[in-house]
């Protein structure tokens, strides 16, 4: 007997709560917005510049020996985490693993070289059996440019993703999906905004990810929403996007509960490290498969779809561009 999360047949009626579902993501698309512009991000050193250090000790030091024995160097905001790693804790080898993050004291790379020989001068005076894991340094002008390039790789993924359905589809479906997609990074840089997770490259990885995710989704909808509508041909508009979001329900659940499940591993049992990858990565599932049904359809839905029934290719009769291949 094979295991079913959704019934072979479903008839669920998906626009029922449309207004309720608009209204929802309206008031979060609002509410994420006014988060970032009043909370702001966390944004780590590759935004900000600084200096990372990574250290590894044989036994626990507390973090506010560290925060102490940094303070007293007058380096500026200096910021200590300690980095669990649940996967070695249950094999019973546990490591004593820090990571500092020290602010941008001068945009001159020598400066801020012997702030770090500073730093490690002063800790391994310390803590003699202290090992230095990694050391990163990022100067104010990188950051700067790379917050450039961040917000543009993102701006230029929507506008491709805009191109590339309004070929495949009709412009109605592309409206659809750049808006579900506009919807999923805005609600991940709110909840970013809220939580103060860091936010670094990483994190944008993680966007541009979400943004295909998403994309993969609208995309199966839209292509059942097609055959449908060549199928359909006398059937009201509502009643097609219900029937073929119904029909790729199935795919819909297995493929994000799936992709969850490798997720919540990474998540407990990954370390601190990737930590904020992985939980971009799983808020961003959940909103995407959300925005491929109720944001997305909704949307194709008030705009209408051309129906060309007059066209002599039936088999074409759905939409403007059904004959152009993936």
């Amino acid at each position: 007997m094979r295991l079913k999360m959704v019934p072979e047949n479903t008839s669920f009626d998906f626009f029922g709560i449309s207004k309720l579902s608009i209204g929802l993501s309206t008031a979060l698309i609002i509410a994420s917005l006014v988060a970032f512009f009043t909370m702001g991000l966390n944004f780590g050193i590759d935004f900000r510049g600084g200096s990372m250090i990574m250290v590894e000790t044989p036994e626990a030091v507390p973090v506010g020996d560290y925060r102490k024995i940094l303070g007293d160097l007058d380096i500026g905001d200096v910021s200590v985490t300690a980095i669990s790693d649940p996967a070695a804790a249950l094999k019973g080898e546990v490591k004593n693993i820090a990571l500092i993050r020290i602010e941008q004291m001068d945009d001159d790379p020598a400066i801020q070289n012997d702030l770090i020989i500073k730093v490690k001068d002063t800790l391994t005076a310390q803590y003699p059996d202290i090992v230095y894991l990694q050391t990163d340094s990022v100067g104010a002008k990188v950051s700067g440019e790379l917050v450039q390039a961040g917000i543009l790789a993102v701006v230029l993924a929507v506008g491709a993703v805009l191109f590339y359905i309004w070929l495949r589809f009709e412009w109605q479906f592309s409206v659809g999906a750049v808006a579900a997609l506009v919807h999923d990074v805005t609600l991940t840089i709110g909840v970013f905004a809220v939580t103060q997770i860091e936010f670094n490259l990483t994190i944008i990885a993680a966007i541009l990810t979400i943004v295909g995710y998403s994309l993969n989704d609208t995309v199966v909808v839209f292509d059942r929403v097609r055959e449908n509508l060549r199928r359909y041909k006398q059937m009201d508009l509502k009643e097609v996007l219900n029937l073929s979001i119904n029909e790729t329900l199935s795919r819909t659940v297995m493929t994000s509960v799936t992709t969850l499940i490798a997720l919540l591993a990474l998540y407990f049992l990954g370390g601190d490290v990737i930590r904020g990858f992985t939980f971009a990565m799983i808020w961003g599932i959940v909103v995407g498969t959300y925005s491929s049904v109720f944001v997305a359809s909704v949307i194709l839905l008030r705009l209408g779809v051309k129906r060309d029934w007059d066209k002599t290719d039936n088999g074409a009769a759905g939409t403007q561009f059904a004959d152009i291949d993936a």
